[in-house]
């Protein structure tokens, strides 16, 4: 039996959300996918079963590169202001960092991989942190009492906004956009006025 090879690994990875991010996953193949990484589709089957593994493999290596960067210098305990901020940036910066990545996992994120994608252990405790976190702002009243998906909606819509916005390059009516800083730290204080007691 022939041994992995992380360089091949780490190539296939990388083409394979190339590929699912330019044309879905109607036309990707362990085929294509073998010829655009110039290797023999023999060497795909020693890393992953079939299409539908090594698609679950790449989605669940993605989020776990996401949730361990989100949670980077961050505590559910701390306080929710300074909390928000440490989120804000670390999604921001693994977004700006991981463009194809963050494209890819968008579109498995909605498809019939995702169940599969988003059940690992790793997501369990993101899911576990982040809870404490908001319930543990709310105990503290530095966060008005909402429902889960209301406080998510104008924690991060704006956010995700803002980085559509500088992936396209351009905001609402086409006008050019880089998303800085200063236009980061504006919307997230009225972010943070809106949730605020």
């Amino acid at each position: 039996m022939r041994t992995r090879d992380t360089d091949k690994e780490k190539l296939v990875y990388e083409k394979a959300i190339e590929q699912i991010v330019k044309e879905g996953f109607n036309t990707f193949s362990m085929n294509r996918l073998a010829k655009a990484c110039n290797i023999s589709v023999a060497t795909l089957y020693i890393y992953y079963k079939d299409k539908d593994d090594l698609i679950k493999k790449v989605g669940t290596t993605i989020a776990e590169k996401f949730f361990s960067m989100v949670i980077n210098d961050f505590n559910p305990n701390m306080p929710f202001e300074e909390g928000m901020w440490i989120q804000w940036r670390n999604r921001s910066a693994f977004a700006l960092e991981n463009p194809m990545e963050v494209s890819c996992f968008e579109i498995m994120k909605h498809s019939p991989y995702a169940d599969e994608i988003l059940k690992t252990g790793e997501l369990t405790a993101f899911k576990e942190y982040m809870t404490a976190f908001f319930e543990h702002a709310i105990a503290n009243k530095e966060l008005n009492p909402i429902c889960l998906d209301v406080f998510w909606s104008i924690a991060y819509g704006p956010l995700y906004t803002l980085l559509g916005f500088h992936r396209e390059g351009k905001s609402i009516g086409g006008r050019p956009f880089t998303l800085t800083e200063d236009v980061m730290k504006q919307t997230f204080d009225l972010m943070i006025k809106g949730l605020k007691p």
